[in-house]
């Protein structure tokens, strides 16, 4: 199929429902970008600035960290613009881009999800063993295997959504180029593309599900068989930030994308909020808060802060 598109550009219609409170909607999320922004960025900076803090469970989290920068950067700032100054209108070449965008990093995200889980695993299961197994040419390789997959299982569906003619409905009842909704403007028969799109996410979604559910299996198990309570509390302790992000991030791509299409319910952009906004406003406060080695390196930083 030839690529026929007539449309030149796409409305973002947002939040239609809530006109009257655009501007606070707008504030909002320009806030919520700023604290994503500074409090990931705070992540990052512990993490390169405490020697105490150069381990792979913190390698990890500051490219976590990395990666919700890039999420909320990809979405909230075109939407803030937009709420704002009262032009839905997003171009083309924008949209797709900002579309290809969002899902890489997303499927990025999954996929360092999964490694992070498989290095709570090994470092609960094999703790002895643990300096060896997770050594920094194995964490670089699990890093660039999950940027790897995130282009590799984005290419096919964007090439396809690339190709679908688009050629009057230019209104997408979001606020920002999902791709689900964007299937749905095409003007041809998009079935097998919505197919693909359903079993691509299928098998991103619940393949790193099934990978970080294992993992979290055996930590349980072995977390159970220690002697102690204390020792098990430090144990649960060290995995309960990376379970909560976990559940935020499966729970929500779930109910959003993993759905035969035509269920999309009235909570669908609600819903893509925790991906776009709560998840990245949330995440530096749950890996901080709850973990005695990120307070401790703030708590330095802070000190140092003030003597100079």
């Amino acid at each position: 199929m030839l690529n026929h598109t007539t449309v030149t550009e796409f409305l973002l219609l947002g939040f239609p429902s809530l006109h009257h409170q655009e501007y606070l909607i707008a504030i909002t999320f320009l806030a919520s970008y700023l604290v994503i922004l500074a409090g990931n960025l705070l992540i990052i900076a512990l993490v390169l600035s405490d020697r105490d803090l150069h381990r792979p469970m913190y390698f990890f989290l500051c490219n976590l960290s990395s990666l919700e920068i890039f999420i909320a950067t990809s979405i909230i700032p075109k939407t803030v613009a937009s709420l704002l100054m009262g032009n839905k209108a997003i171009s083309y070449p924008a949209c797709l881009t900002q579309l290809y965008f969002f899902t890489f990093l997303g499927v990025n995200e999954f996929v360092l999800l999964a490694v992070m889980s498989y290095d709570r695993y090994v470092a609960i299961c094999y703790p002895l063993q643990y300096p060896m197994l997770m050594n920094s040419q194995l964490c670089v390789q699990l890093l660039l295997g999950s940027w790897t997959s995130g282009f590799l299982a984005t290419i096919v569906p964007t090439v396809l959504v690339v190709r679908l003619p688009f050629c009057n409905a230019n209104r997408i009842d979001h606020f920002f180029c999902d791709g689900v909704l964007l299937i749905k403007l095409s003007c041809a028969d998009t079935q097998i593309v919505e197919l693909i799109n359903f079993v691509n996410s299928f098998i991103i979604i619940f393949g790193s599900l099934v990978m970080t559910a294992m993992s979290y299996l055996y930590i349980i198990n072995t977390i159970l068989r220690l002697p102690s309570a204390s020792s098990r509390n430090k144990a649960f302790s060290t995995c309960s930030s990376h379970f909560t992000i976990v559940i935020l991030g499966y729970g929500s791509c779930i109910f959003q994308y993993v759905q035969p299409s035509g269920h999309h319910t009235s909570y669908y952009k609600m819903v893509a909020l925790l991906n776009t906004v709560v998840t990245p406003l949330m995440s530096p406060f749950i890996f901080s808060l709850r973990n005695e080695q990120m307070k401790k390196a703030l708590k330095v930083g802070l000190k140092r802060s003030v003597i100079i």
